[in-house]
């Protein structure tokens, strides 16, 4: 704002002449900014090297701090001086790293994964016992396979099931199996879930499978299960 006073020449000359002095000496002050650097790196891993996405960096001088970005970067600038950085990522140790800023610099820092013993949680439970309605399902050991009888010395695993009850079997030598009633070719027969339609080896005399191979042997007589 201007304010015009009709004062004698000497004296309005006077206050024009502190008016320009006043002035020269606050542009004088607004210009003397201190520097300001920047300080950027990567925050990662000590031991893997691996960048930590989101980690903080922060300066309590200055009330300032970054958080590395998707490829571990931070950036901070601050004016030029002596502070101390807090450094820190869930589940790493708080690190405080001490910096003399003179120039813009490049600080990598690293930290150490932070462990902690935790108390022993025990979780127990309880469980209403669940009546299942199984289909006609036998299982056949295999440990009593060398028991039975065998052609040719040859222990045969479809020869055990044949001795299962409601499984008939045909003429001595026949793989064929016959479940209560229906005939050799309706069976259906998995090998670790796949179909196996052939089961016959040498004439029908013994089958494909290895007794010394199988596990287990699961026979299912009536409507079979969803898996």
């Amino acid at each position: 704002m201007l304010s015009i006073l009709f004062l004698p020449t000497n004296t309005q000359r006077l206050i024009i002449g502190m008016g320009i002095i006043l002035l020269a000496g606050l542009s004088g002050s607004a210009m003397a900014q201190p520097t300001r650097y920047t300080l950027s790196g990567t925050v990662a891993d000590a031991q893997s090297g691996e960048t930590l996405i989101g980690a903080n960096v922060w300066c309590e001088a200055t009330q300032q701090g970054a958080a590395a970005n998707a490829y571990g970067f931070y950036s901070l600038t601050l004016p030029a001086g002596d502070y101390e950085l807090t450094v820190s990522a869930s589940g790493y140790a708080t690190q405080t790293v001490p910096v003399s800023l003179t120039a813009n610099e490049t600080l990598n820092l690293g930290l150490e994964q932070a462990t902690q013993q935790l108390d022993e949680v025990v979780v127990s439970g309880e469980i209403s016992p669940v009546q299942l309605t199984q289909m006609s399902r036998r299982t056949l050991p295999i440990d009593q396979l060398d028991e039975l009888p065998t052609f040719f010395g040859e222990v045969d695993v479809l020869k055990g099931v044949q001795m299962m009850p409601g499984v008939l079997r045909g003429s001595e030598g026949n793989n064929g199996l016959y479940v209560r009633g229906g005939s050799a070719d309706q069976n259906l027969m998995l090998l670790d879930g796949v179909p196996v339609y052939n089961a016959n080896h040498v004439f029908g005399f013994l089958s494909v499978f290895n007794a010394d191979a199988i596990n287990s042997v699961e026979l299912i007589k009536g409507g079979y299960p969803a898996r």
